[in-house]
């Protein structure tokens, strides 16, 4: 092919998986590896959309499972964006995470908003079961470097 490359390959996909304590001291770490993970990547998503919802998957994850079992975070890079999940031993379903239930949360309390983020904010957003439990997730696409924010 003659003249420049209109395009470059991708490169390979990257991922990151770590137990977390099941405690509230996973929510800043988990936000730490998430905001390390998106800056190796080249074409990164929205690094604070992706520290906020991951923040509030492993705070679900600590608040709403028994048990010291450790937490798991699982961080996939792609050329596309990222993904996130978080693992817990918990099979139920997240409450209204790609169902809303019904009304906009109460605006007296302190919660009741994470998940109404999570399917805000991300591109989508969903769980699975797994062999011991369920994985929550949601996904950002990639933001362009042309409309990155300058640092």
């Amino acid at each position: 092919m003659n003249g420049p490359a209109l395009y470059e390959l991708p490169s390979a996909p990257a991922s990151w998986r770590v137990a977390l304590p099941h405690t509230a001291a996973a929510v800043p770490v988990a936000r730490a590896l998430v905001r390390t993970a998106l800056a190796e990547l080249e074409h990164g998503a929205d690094c604070d959309t992706a520290e906020l919802l991951t923040a509030e998957l492993v705070a679900n994850a600590v608040e709403h499972t028994s048990g010291e079992t450790p937490i798991e975070l699982v961080v996939e890079l792609k050329p596309s964006g990222c993904q996130v999940e978080v693992h817990d031993t918990d099979p139920a379903p997240p409450g209204d995470l790609t169902c809303p239930a019904g009304g906009p949360p109460d605006p007296w309390q302190e919660h009741g908003r994470g998940l109404l983020l999570i399917r805000a904010l991300s591109s989508s957003c969903g769980h699975r079961p797994t062999e011991s439990g369920k994985a929550v997730w949601f996904r950002l696409p990639a933001v362009p470097a042309q409309r990155r924010p300058s640092a």
